[in-house]
C-alpha cells in the first residue's frame, strides 16, 4: 500500500465519525500506522519466516548468497546493529540478530552473571526477543518521522519534486525488523517444557529457534568440557515440540536450527532405547565404549552387542563414556537423523574455525539429505589469530617452504604482526565466511558474543582516557567527536530515545497548544550541522 492509499484508507475509517471525532486527521494517522507495521510478535515470526525461507532457497541456487548475524544482549544494542547495517549498506537483506543464550545467562539474569549452564530464568530469552524487537519498531518509527518531517519541509517550501521522491522513499521504505535466530538452549526442561517455552519464543517475534543435544539440567557451554548428549529420541521429540508450537500458532514455516554438541561431548546421560538392531536407538549405543563380560560384578548396567555381553564404561557420575574418536561420526548421525525429522538447519559446535573440518562431515550429511545447510558459530571462543597463523603455518610445511623464522607455539606474538604469514592468515580470516559458505555449506554465518566483547572494550578505552590525563577530551575526542564524524545516530540521543516521534504525537494530540521538547532550546540543535 503507498503512502497516499493509507492516507486515503485512514480518511475513509475517520469520515463516519467525522462530527464527532474533532482534530483527527488522516494523514496523522497514516503516519502512526506506517510507524507500527507490526502489532504483534506473531505479525513479526510470520513475516520473518518468510525472510528466511527465501534466504534459504537463494542459498540453494548460490552459495555466495549466505546471510549473517551477530549477537545482541539489549535492545539497543540490536536496534543500533541494523541502523548501521542500513547506513553502511542501504539494507538489511541478509542480515539477522543472533539471540545468544550465553549472554542471557551472563548480562540478563536477575541471579546475576551466570555461566553458560541454563540456570537463568527461562522466561528472560523470550523477554529479550521481545525488547529486541520494541527497539527495531522504534528504529523504524524514528526514521520514517524524520521522513515525513522533511516531506512536511519540502511541502512547505513548494518543492513538489523532492516531496515526491520522499513519498516514493516512504512508499519503499525498507523496515529494521529482519529475523533473530534464537537459542533455548537444550529446552530447559522435558519435551512438554520445550513446547510451551518455544510458544513463548514464538510470541514475542521469533522466527527461528536453535535448540541442542545436550541434557538438560547438565548443559555446558559447547566450547567447554563437560558436554553430556541425550539419545536421538530425545532430542528429536524436542524438535517436534518446537515444530509442533510454530504450527498451533499458525507460523508454518518457522525455523528449527538443530545443534549438536557431541564433537567434544564424550559423555551419555542414559543407554538409548533399542527395538531392534540397526534402529537409531542400537546407533546411539554402538558408539559406547564397552568392555566384553567375562564375570558380572555388583551393580554392573549391561548391554548385547553382537551376540556378546558388554558392559559400557560407567562413571561415578553415573554418566556414560563414549569411545574415543567417534565424535565426528556421531555428529554425522545426529545431523541426519534432525534433518530427517523436522529440523531445517544444523549448527555443529566444533572446537576451531577449520574449513576443511567442517566441510568434511557436511559431504558426508549430503551424501544422504542433499541440500543440508549450517548455521555456524564464528565464535570469540577461538583464538582467531593465532588458529589461522598455525593453518597457514602448517600448510607451508606441508608445501616445504622455509618456516624457520617462525615459532609455531608463538605465533599470536605481536612479533609477527607484520610478516608474510600473518598476512595470508588474516586474508584467510577475512575470507573464511565466504570461502565456508562455498565449500562447507554454510548458509548463516554468527557471532555468537561480539556485543559483549565490543561493550567491555570500549568501556575499558574510555575509562582509561577519562579517568586519566586525557580528562574530559577522552570523551569528547574518542567519542562524540567520532560519532558526529562518523554520522552515528545516537550522537542525538534525545531523538534515538523517541522525543521527536513524542513530539509529533503532541502535535497531532493537541494541535497548536503542544508543548514540544524539540524547540530552539534544545541543545541537540548543535549536532543539526
Amino acid at each position: 500500500m503507498t503512502y497516499q492509499q493509507s492516507i486515503t484508507e485512514a480518511a475513509g475509517a475517520i469520515e463516519p465519525f467525522r462530527q464527532t471525532w474533532d482534530g483527527i486527521e488522516a494523514e496523522s494517522v497514516a503516519r502512526m500506522r506506517l510507524q507500527n507495521r507490526f502489532h504483534t510478535g506473531l505479525d513479526i515470526a510470520r513475516y520473518t519466516a518468510k525472510i528466511m525461507r527465501r534466504d534459504m532457497a537463494a542459498y540453494d541456487a548460490d552459495p555466495a548468497a549466505y546471510t549473517q548475524s551477530l549477537g545482541c544482549w539489549h535492545g539497543f544494542i540490536g536496534q543500533q546493529k541494523l541502523i548501521s547495517i542500513k547506513k553502511h549498506f542501504g539494507t538489511t537483506k541478509g542480515r539477522y540478530l543472533y539471540l545468544s543464550g550465553w549472554m542471557v545467562a551472563a548480562l540478563r539474569s536477575e541471579f546475576g552473571p551466570l555461566p553458560d549452564q541454563s540456570m537463568h530464568e527461562k522466561t528472560s530469552v523470550p523477554a529479550l526477543i521481545a525488547e529486541l524487537y520494541t527497539f527495531l519498531k522504534q528504529a523504524d518509527a524514528r526514521e520514517l518521522g524524520m521522513m515525513f518531517r522533511d516531506l512536511d519541509k519540502a511541502r512547505e517550501e513548494g518543492n513538489a519534486v523532492e516531496a515526491q521522491r520522499l513519498q516514493q522513499a516512504i512508499d519503499n521504505y525498507e523496515t529494521h525488523v529482519v529475523p533473530i535466530v534464537a537459542d533455548i538452549d537444550a529446552g530447559f526442561g522435558n519435551a512438554e517444557a520445550t513446547y510451551l517455552l518455544a510458544k513463548k519464543f514464538i510470541e514475542a517475534g521469533a522466527c527461528c529457534i536453535q535448540i541442542e543435544n545436550q541434557v538438560s539440567d547438565e548443559k555446558q557451554c559447547g566450547h567447554q568440557d563437560g558436554k553430556v548428549t541425550v539419545p536421538h529420541e530425545d532430542f528429536l521429540a524436542k524438535i517436534r515440540a518446537v515444530r509442533y508450537a510454530f504450527m498451533e500458532l499458525g507460523v508454518d514455516d518457522g525455523v528449527i536450527v538443530a545443534r549438536t554438541d557431541s564433537l567434544g561431548a564424550g559423555l551419555t546421560k542414559q543407554i538409548a532405547y533399542t527395538r531392534e538392531k540397526g534402529d537409531i536407538g542400537d546407533q546411539y549405543n554402538a558408539f559406547l565404549d564397552c568392555e566384553e563380560v567375562t564375570e558380572i560384578g555388583h551393580g554392573d548396567v549391561l548391554i548385547t552387542r553382537d551376540g556378546k555381553l558388554m558392559r559400557p564404561k560407567r562413571l561415578p557420575s553415573n554418566l556414560f563414556q563414549f569411545r574415543t574418536g567417534t565424535g565426528e561420526d556421531r555428529c554425522v548421525l545426529d545431523c541426519i537423523t534432525s534433518l530427517q525429522h523436522g529440523a531445517d538447519l544444523l549448527w555443529i559446535e566444533t572446537e576451531k574455525p577449520h574449513i576443511e573440518q567442517i566441510a568434511g562431515m557436511v559431504d558426508r550429511i549430503r551424501e544422504v539429505v542433499p541440500n543440508a545447510k549450517l548455521v555456524y558459530n564464528n565464535s570469540p571462543s577461538f583464538n582467531w589469530t593465532l588458529n589461522f597463523r598455525q593453518q597457514v603455518f602448517d600448510r607451508w610445511v606441508e608445501e616445504g617452504r622455509d618456516v624457520a623464522a617462525y615459532d609455531r607455539a608463538k605465533l599470536m606474538s605481536v612479533d609477527y604482526d607484520g610478516t608474510e604469514l600473518a598476512a595470508e592468515a588474516d586474508e584467510k580470516i577475512r575470507t573464511f565466511q565466504r570461502d565456508a559458505a562455498a565449500r562447507a555449506g554454510i548458509f548463516h554465518h554468527l557471532i555468537t558474543l561480539p556485543t559483549y566483547h565490543t561493550a567491555a572494550l570500549s568501556t575499558d578505552n574510555l575509562a582509561k582516557e577519562y579517568f586519566g590525563e586525557a580528562g574530559m577530551l577522552g570523551y569528547v575526542k574518542n567519542v562524540q567527536r567520532a560519532e558526529i564524524r562518523q554520522g552515528i545516530a545516537c550522537v542525538k540521543h534525545q531523538n534515538m530515545s523517541g522525543s521527536d516521534i513524542g513530539d509529533d504525537h503532541k502535535e497531532y494530540f493537541a494541535g497548536e497548544a503542544a508543548l514540544k521538547a524539540g524547540g530552539i532550546h534544545n541543545t541537540m540543535n548543535q549536532f543539526a550541522a
